[in-house]
């Protein structure tokens, strides 16, 4: 371990324990630099694996959450070395590169080579990343505005009367008729398996009954609820988002199809730290690039002379295909093959 500044105190401590304020040595152990904040990424069995530190004057360090670290004592002097009395952003990089590149830290001892003198061989310089833009570099889309949420229509009477409208429309569809019973006792938005339950009705309306209209009336019972925090209650809401963008797609009223897509997306837009947006980005378009399709499990109900459950499971696929519509395809399907694999899907389950 290269020594730290002579005119500065530190002490050891573990990089789990690092908190925002901390004066950090940096890894070619002459400068250091102020914590301003921390986040810890765990492991896939939930243990704490790595620190992401991210620096007052620009740059994040990954440090190993088990490793030992140098931070500077509180109160203890400092000169107008590497370390004294500069900020972040003069011991990190250069004020004008910060947000633009990164910054090479020279060692010690390439320094001393350089200027003629004898000693050590020159080690690698340290690459110090830059601190993350204020903004993701696709910022996600704002929210519907008011002009644009008054294209959804207020319900026609209370949630349970447009649920029996729906139900009288289908007298005959024993589908439709098992969830509005359920519903009909009334309807609790706070409740996840009443939100799965009208989630459903708008599917089976549309894609067993091809009303279009019947579905997208108990979908906006749910498309008008905010994102609360809660990923299993949005599943549901997500859901009819997505049958409500593509039914407005299909039946061109465009307009309405963006609001829609913009209140699926609002969620993302809701991270107001700049690096955990960036990663939340990262997750979410992998998640589009690699969507579970259930191609095992259809393709096992097809071996198995099943087709109840290869039906569930298709019903499971259009439900993610609709979902990848609503966002507009992503980087491994474009939207004209969803167009044709939704259509696909949706001949097979009315079959």
């Amino acid at each position: 371990m290269t020594h730290p500044p002579a005119a500065q105190q530190y002490s050891e401590l573990q990089a789990g324990s690092l908190q925002t304020g901390h004066l950090l040595l940096l890894p070619d152990g002459e400068r250091s630099a102020e914590i301003q904040s921390v986040l810890v990424e765990d492991d896939d069995f939930g243990t704490p694996a790595v620190v992401l530190a991210t620096l007052t004057g620009g740059g994040i360090l990954r440090i190993a959450a088990g490793s030992a670290v140098l931070v500077a004592d509180p109160g203890s002097a400092t000169t107008g070395d590497a370390t004294g009395s500069r900020s972040g952003a003069d011991t990190v990089s250069e004020e004008s590169d910060a947000a633009t590149s990164l910054q090479v830290v020279e060692p010690p001892a390439a320094r001393a080579d350089s200027a003629g003198e004898s000693g050590a061989p020159a080690a690698p310089a340290v690459v110090v990343p830059p601190r993350p833009a204020a903004t993701p570099a696709t910022a996600p889309a704002a929210g519907p505005s008011e002009e644009e949420l008054a294209l959804i229509p207020e319900p026609s009477g209370t949630p349970e009367s447009v649920v029996g409208a729906a139900a009288a429309a289908h007298p005959d569809a024993l589908g439709v008729m098992l969830l509005s019973d359920r519903l009909a006792k009334g309807i609790n938005t706070k409740s996840g398996s009443c939100l799965k339950d009208l989630s459903d009705l708008a599917h089976e309306l549309f894609v067993t009954l091809k009303d279009a209209e019947g579905a997208l009336a108990v979908a906006d019972l749910l498309n008008v609820l905010p994102f609360d925090g809660n990923p299993g209650r949005w599943t549901s809401v997500e859901a009819a988002l997505a049958l409500s963008s593509y039914i407005c797609r299909q039946t061109g009223k465009e307009d309405r199809a963006d609001v829609y897509e913009k209140l699926l997306r609002a969620p993302d837009a809701m991270e107001t730290d700049a690096f955990k947006s960036r990663i939340n980005a990262k997750i979410r378009q992998r998640s589009l690039n690699e969507p579970n399709l259930y191609d095992k499990e259809i393709f096992r109900a097809i071996d198995n002379s099943n087709p109840d459950a290869e039906r569930e499971w298709r019903l499971l696929r259009l439900e993610a295909l609709m979902f990848l519509r609503a966002h507009g395809g992503s980087e491994t399907i474009g939207l004209k093959e969803l167009e044709r694999r939704i259509a696909n899907e949706l001949e097979s389950v009315r079959a």
